[in-house]
């Protein structure tokens, strides 16, 4: 057996794809499930709504597909599930990266100056999108849940480590150095969970799962048929970067799904940004972890879904770009899209979305324009950031994601950059990178060398907009982002 089964749990659906013996992509499922948003900044899944979302696209992929040798996941990072050692059952939903819940907390940590040894030992920041703090929350909000914890009943994990525990029946309790790194309480530089943050949070360490390489030893399912090993995991930017064959140092790739996330590995430096970008694990392969700068935007592909599920403007995601082709070229509008607050670089929890620039002429045509601009714009914020955190040269930014198939969108994107954007032949990166790290653990794929040659690009887009026009544009930008930071960003 030559081929892959990647499991890719997202923020808005689960997908599995079987990946044939050359790494293309040979029969796949995909299933939505359910957005809760029970306060105002707040955002939940049903942990057993994923999990028998899960089930069903692995079981129809593997239909269509045909046997596998082995089992990759990616999941989305820092969203938190805590559940019953015995039953199995979460305690609570599990609380999504996007939740917000936690910003007061944070603060008073901040107010603490708790922050800079927080950085300097897990490279990221003290800001609600991390799971250490909403691990916290729900240790102090659930009936009896502390309790049970110091006790030893309950577990915690991301999203990969509850489906591998629900994929093994109970019997490993594992994760991986990517999903560990962004839990605010795994200490990057030594490799291991850090005695004083889960001190400083009350998060009693008999909870946490072991830790291990990406492409390790995850253990074995049943559930599909035979015995299947898991042997690779990662959260989702770290697999789309592994996707992206961005082995090398400078190598940089931006991933387009419900959020935007921009990585540039710097190999075994871990640089502390001076800029607000984060510093994470890229992937770690025998105990030695490659690292990252990583810039994170919350809202990206998800801004889409507010045209077609809030606002009802459009029916389909693809319906936007030709719309925007249709959008007033003498009106400018500007829409940040802080639904959540804005992340990279400005970090503020307290933002919310705004639009400037509406006249009575406004409408569904300039609302979408405005909106995939929004995703171009952010996209430079990080790299601006980056490049003045890193002092090596950059290459070229490699796209992924469900965004990248609109042209209207990678030009754009390219033409506010004013640098090249490569679209590969393989847009979901995410899933292919887990199925990279699985199937070489398995022996049936290349070393990184021999799988960086397969990396095809499927189209090259070049700026085509003027200097003068890309200034005016950005600085218009950042005017609506220092119209939209709450009295906390600025």
């Amino acid at each position: 057996m030559t081929q892959i089964l990647a499991i890719d749990q997202g923020t808005t659906s689960s997908r599995a794809i079987v990946f044939d013996g050359d790494l293309r992509p040979k029969a796949s499922a995909q299933r939505e499930f359910t957005q809760h948003f029970p306060a105002s900044g707040w955002v939940e899944h049903d942990p057993e709504e994923i999990w028998d979302s899960v089930v069903e696209v692995c079981k129809g992929a593997l239909a269509k597909g045909g046997d596998v040798a082995a089992i990759g996941i990616t999941n989305q990072r820092e969203t938190v599930v805590l559940w019953d050692r015995e039953t199995g059952e979460a305690v609570h939903n599990a609380i999504v990266w996007q939740d917000r819940r936690t910003a007061e907390l944070c603060a008073r940590l901040k107010g603490k100056g708790h922050e800079a040894i927080v950085q300097e030992k897990t490279g990221l920041l003290l800001d609600p999108y991390f799971s250490g703090t909403k691990l916290a929350w729900l240790l102090d909000n659930v009936d009896g849940a502390r309790a049970r914890a110091e006790a030893g009943t309950l577990a915690f994990g991301t999203i990969d480590s509850f489906l591998i525990w629900r994929l093994t029946g109970g019997k490993r309790h594992v994760t991986d150095a990517t999903n560990a790194a962004r839990t605010l309480l795994y200490n990057i530089r030594e490799g291991r969970w850090d005695n004083d943050i889960l001190s400083m949070l009350n998060i009693p360490a008999a909870i946490l799962p072991e830790v291990l390489d990406s492409g390790a030893d995850f253990g074995e399912t049943t559930l599909f048929g035979g015995s299947l090993p898991i042997l690779g995991v990662a959260g989702d930017q770290q697999a789309a970067t592994v996707g992206q064959a961005c082995f090398q140092p400078g190598m940089l790739k931006s991933t387009y799904g419900t959020g935007c996330f921009a990585l540039l590995n710097t190999g075994n430096t871990l640089v502390t940004s001076q800029n607000r970008m984060l510093g994470t694990i890229a992937y770690q392969f025998d105990g030695k972890p490659t690292y990252a700068l990583e810039g994170s935007i919350f809202i990206a592909g998800a801004v889409v879904q507010w045209l077609r599920d809030g606002l009802q403007i459009i029916k389909d995601a693809p319906e936007t770009a030709p719309l925007a082709e249709q959008a007033d070229p003498a009106q400018t509008l500007y829409m940040v899209p802080a639904f959540t607050g804005l992340g990279a670089p400005y970090w503020d929890s307290e933002a919310r979305g705004a639009i400037f620039g509406l006249t009575r002429n406004s409408g569904p045509a300039e609302f979408a324009r405005a909106a995939l601009e929004s995703v171009g714009f952010q996209t430079r914020d990080l790299l601006e950031a980056m490049a003045a955190d890193y002092p090596g040269e950059t290459g070229t930014v490699r796209v992924d994601g469900g965004m990248t198939a609109s042209d209207w969108t990678m030009q754009f994107l390219s033409n506010i950059l004013g640098a090249p954007v490569d679209r590969p032949e393989v847009l979901e990166t995410t899933a292919l990178g887990a199925a990279w790290i699985a199937g070489h653990r398995a022996g049936i794929y290349p070393d990184q060398e021999g799988f960086a040659a397969t990396w095809a690009l499927e189209q090259k887009f070049e700026p085509q907009m003027e200097d003068v026009t890309r200034a005016a544009r950005y600085a218009g930008w950042k005017d609506a982002i220092a119209r939209t930071l709450s009295d906390h960003g600025k």
